[in-house]
């Protein structure tokens, strides 16, 4: 008789966004089969949001995904007895993507000429979102901000139109968007949020309770194939793309591979990142950022640090050495 397989675990895992350069990171450790060594059958779907990320985790629908940490924060702090609640389990962007952008052509150079100007963005932007932060850190009268409200394929033709003066966005999102219009990088202003005096943490992976208490050797499988999957995609960005335009055959390869490669440069192999460490938070910087999101979100309960992330699942130091050179 054979011997019996060790049963595999389902886990249903919702990305924030479509399939894009930085989703290489879960589609590699799919594709290289280190989920399958961990004894994982994980199913990856494409989002349309953090804030829905965050509720299709908490409601069941999936057992882990990856979410912008304030969405997370806001969720929790707005439900705080809501059942089988995501925590974030590991980090990712550490340097959060969130930019404002303009043209050079508006005379909008920094932050201090954004008063009185209309600015442009989905209401679940998580820029949009924290512009309350960003204002309070350069000196600006939120309230002053005079939002227009779009759907994400019209943000950046908005721009580009004069609509707006001004837009937020995920800074390797918005930038590709607007080459995509025709505007070339040496026409466009971008004030990233963590150049300006913003510490907000970005996307993370995040688990439901429920999941953790039922499956915690499931999570901590997970977390080990993705952190072997991250240094090969930080290792070898090139390649990373193909298991990208293996699950979309549409994408722009040349194009993803700079939304990549962006995304690495500027909130994942960071400064910040490096110094706490890969897939870690400082809980100095986690309480800051918990107080700011309490203000800025206007939660019904201010936001809990502890009650939002759980480090008890991430790999061993030594597997967490995913950055280039280390």
């Amino acid at each position: 008789m054979l011997p019996a397989l060790a049963q595999e675990t389902k886990v249903r895992f919702q990305l924030d966004w479509r399939f894009e350069g930085p989703s290489a990171l879960f589609l590699v450790a799919k594709s290289k089969g280190y989920f399958a060594q961990e004894k994982l059958d994980v199913t990856i779907d494409a989002g349309n949001g953090s804030g829905n990320a965050v509720n299709r985790v908490a409601s069941g629908t999936y057992d882990m995904g990856f979410a912008d940490l304030a969405a997370l924060m806001e969720f929790t702090a707005n439900n705080p007895t809501a059942p089988g609640k995501p925590v974030g389990v590991m980090m990712v962007y550490n340097d959060t993507p969130a930019a404002v952008f303009a043209l050079k052509k508006s005379g909008i150079k920094a932050p201090a000429d954004l008063s009185g100007k209309k600015l442009g963005a989905p209401v679940f932007d998580a820029g949009r979102r924290a512009f309350p932060v960003f204002a309070r850190a350069n000196q600006l009268d939120a309230s002053k901000a005079n939002w227009v409200s779009m759907d994400p394929p019209l943000r950046e033709t908005m721009l580009a139109k004069g609509d707006v003066d001004a837009i937020t966005g995920f800074y390797f999102t918005s930038l590709l968007n607007l080459n995509a219009r025709g505007i070339k990088d040496e026409d466009i202003v971008v004030m990233p949020y963590p150049n300006h005096g913003v510490k907000l943490y970005g996307n993370a992976i995040i688990a439901s309770d429920t999941f953790i208490k039922q499956k915690p050797e499931a999570v901590k499988g997970f977390l080990r194939a993705f952190a072997k999957a991250a240094k090969d995609v930080m290792a070898n960005p090139d390649e990373a793309i193909k298991a990208v335009k293996e699950r979309d055959g549409l994408i722009d390869e040349k194009l993803e591979l700079r939304r990549l490669k962006l995304a690495i440069a500027g909130s994942i192999a960071t400064a910040n990142a490096k110094a706490e460490g890969f897939g870690q938070v400082s809980p100095p910087r986690l309480s800051l950022m918990a107080s700011q999101v309490s203000d800025a979100y206007a939660t019904k309960t201010r936001v809990d640090p502890n009650a939002v992330w759980n480090a008890a699942f991430l790999p061993a130091k030594g597997e967490l050495n995913v950055f280039p050179g280390k």
